[in-house]
């Protein structure tokens, strides 16, 4: 079954009453656009009309197909997908912690290094979900939330596409990631509250110890789920570029500390798992929906998902408006 088109604005269609308006504009300029008298007209009609003189003719047409196009693109164009959300449906608050640090640039994950195939399964999780809230927080030598509680998941996945390593101040904040997830959580009135964290190193960073926080969370009845990524002892790491452009490659040895995650998933309920390549990682997250008790979030009714699909109208809005005025000012300028 294809998805649906509808248009979540369709009042703003009355504005395409304009076009009529645009038409009369342009045949009157046309009409008084100032010309050159010869007595002798017809020597001149009979030449073959040149390239520049046509397009000048078509230069209308761009602006009305230009306003067109921004007219639909107000009217919001969106396709309803097939799945529908049923809001009756319980659902989880999901903070998860993502380590952005350097070390996750670890090629141990070949072709791909750890960072990249994380940020892919973590998207696919992301693709899994109808109804559970899902918040982003990233962390290296200090912790920031990226994205709130939300049901928005294109926006979500989004957000973890863009995620890049050597963006915050290098080290691996573990304490301060899990502070902000679990404070992301206290005001969460959902039964089921859950942070998941992935990271692929030691503590080394940050204000918090991470055991002090894994008390807090303890108290609060917040289970964490750690993923420990990378497969541990010596692995290879970038060391630059050769002469081609290839990334080179050196053994690095990159600290871990199981024990500290199995701890502070022991204490505060959760549980621990090592994922050493794609398939344990995307195995890890699921188990991690398997374990928890879902509570529901809305009640009644049902919700279609929708994908906003403006954006190639206002492109070539814009596209086509430029057009005519590279044309008009600089190619196509008529004198006088």
């Amino acid at each position: 079954m294809l998805p649906a088109l509808e248009l979540h604005s369709p009042q703003a269609l009355w504005l395409l009453l304009l076009v009529p308006v645009l038409l009369w504009a342009a045949w009157r300029a046309r009409r008084r656009r100032a010309v050159l008298r010869f007595s002798a007209a017809h020597v001149f009609a009979s030449r073959p009309r040149g390239w520049r003189t046509r397009v000048v003719a078509l230069l209308p047409a761009l602006r009305i197909l230009a306003v067109v196009l921004a007219v639909v693109a107000l009217a919001r164009p969106r396709m309803r997908d097939a799945r529908v959300r049923d809001l009756a449906v319980e659902g989880i608050d999901i903070v998860i912690a993502f380590d952005v640090s350097t070390s996750m640039e670890a090629g141990d994950f070949r072709p791909a290094n750890r960072m990249v195939v994380a940020k892919e399964v973590l998207q696919e999780f992301i693709d899994g979900r109808t109804n559970d809230r899902i918040g982003l927080v990233v962390f290296s030598g200090a912790a920031y939330t990226q994205a709130p509680l939300t049901l928005d998941y294109a926006v979500l996945k989004e957000v973890v596409g863009q995620l890049r390593t050597r963006v915050l101040e290098d080290g691996t904040a573990i304490g301060d990631a899990l502070a902000t997830a679990v404070n992301r959580l206290r005001d969460s009135d959902a039964k089921s509250r859950v942070v998941v964290l992935i990271t692929d190193g030691d503590n080394n960073a940050g204000r918090f110890a991470p055991m002090d926080v894994a008390h807090m969370a303890q108290a609060l009845k917040i289970p964490v789920f750690t993923i420990l990524v990378g497969k541990g002892g010596k692995v290879p790491f970038p060391s630059g570029t050769d002469l081609f452009g290839n990334t080179t490659w050196r053994e690095t040895e990159i600290p871990i500390n199981p024990e500290l995650m199995q701890d502070i998933a022991r204490l505060t309920g959760g549980e621990y798992f090592r994922a050493t390549d794609r398939e344990s990682l995307k195995e890890g997250l699921q188990k991690v929906l398997d374990r928890m008790e879902r509570s529901k979030l809305m009640e009644g009714g049902a919700a279609a998902n929708y994908r906003e699909v403006f954006h190639p109208f206002l492109l070539w809005a814009f596209v086509l408006a430029a057009a005519e005025l590279l044309l008009k000012g600089a190619l196509l300028r008529v004198f006088p």
